[in-house]
């Protein structure tokens, strides 16, 4: 098994302005993610949260360390969370398993030596998508089911934008340092994920889409809010999000997309919002 690692450096809003397509594209898309028997992950420079993804096919996938991290295995100083957006799987935390279903999750603290990730049914692989914060404390590992998180009705049709918000990882949840994630899924009809628009400068925030159908793309909206910049994305692509940059999207059909933050606030509701006419 090969690690695919890559190392994203940060940037700063008076530089994006003068990004090219391109140029966008190579340091906030993360385009590479669900690879067969292969662990992907990316470093970045904001937070320093690392975006990932784990698709055992032919065997395990192993949670390693990575030359960067400077540590004798990958938790040493971090905490993971994963959620499954493929077949039923499990993941082995020392020794111990968890079976995810779709849409699942789990949180594995600071501290744990040996994770690796499984499928029931290499005709239907597990797909494990991953984020990976600092952290301070070692809390419990934690599986949350869909019936465990706390859901939020948003939206509605008339804007195009009603959706359900399953917090899987926030403070009300489960314990962590700083790692929230969770998962947003759209309403037949509804296309806008997250409008108004928002950001919030106390942490950043990655995007990864999934459950497009074939030929379709999401629309993701950056930047300041004056000042705003948009990537096409396509299925199990991701997007990193500064602290300094808006993060909202709308597709050309159905999708879902999970989000992860990390920074110094854990309140889920810290954000400034910007309503669509703010936004340049």
């Amino acid at each position: 098994m090969n690690v695919i690692f890559e190392n994203r450096f940060a940037t700063a809003p008076l530089d994006v302005k003068h990004y090219d397509t391109e140029k966008l594209r190579q340091n906030f898309l993360i385009d590479n993610l669900m690879q067969a028997d292969q662990l992907v992950l990316c470093y970045t420079h904001y937070e320093r949260l690392i975006v990932g993804s784990a698709v055992p096919v032919k065997a395990p996938v192993a949670l390693q360390t990575v030359d960067a991290l400077k540590a004798e295995f990958f938790l040493q100083r971090r905490e993971l969370g994963v959620i499954n957006v493929g077949g039923t799987g499990y993941v082995e935390v020392d020794g111990n398993q968890y079976e995810l279903a779709n849409k699942e999750a789990l949180y594995v603290g600071m501290g744990c030596r040996n994770v690796s990730f499984h499928s029931l049914n290499a005709q239907e692989p597990a797909k494990f998508y991953l984020n990976s914060t600092p952290a301070h404390h070692a809390y419990p590992v934690q599986h949350v089911r869909m019936n465990d998180c706390k859901k939020l009705e948003m939206g509605a049709l008339a804007t195009s934008n009603e959706r359900i918000i399953y917090q899987l990882m926030i403070k009300e949840v489960v314990q962590t340092c700083q790692l929230q994630m969770g998962l947003t899924v759209l309403s037949q009809g509804s296309v806008w994920n997250t409008m108004p628009a928002h950001q919030h400068d106390r942490r950043m925030e990655a995007y990864f889409y999934f459950d497009l159908t074939p030929g379709q793309a999401v629309c993701h909206f950056m930047g300041e809010p004056k000042e705003t910049r948009h990537l096409w994305l396509g299925n199990e692509q991701a997007v990193v999000s500064p602290p300094w940059s808006i993060h909202s999207g709308v597709g050309t059909g159905s999708y879902a997309f999970i989000w992860g933050m990390a920074g110094e606030n854990l309140d889920y509701h810290d954000m400034d919002k910007f309503g669509p006419d703010q936004l340049r």
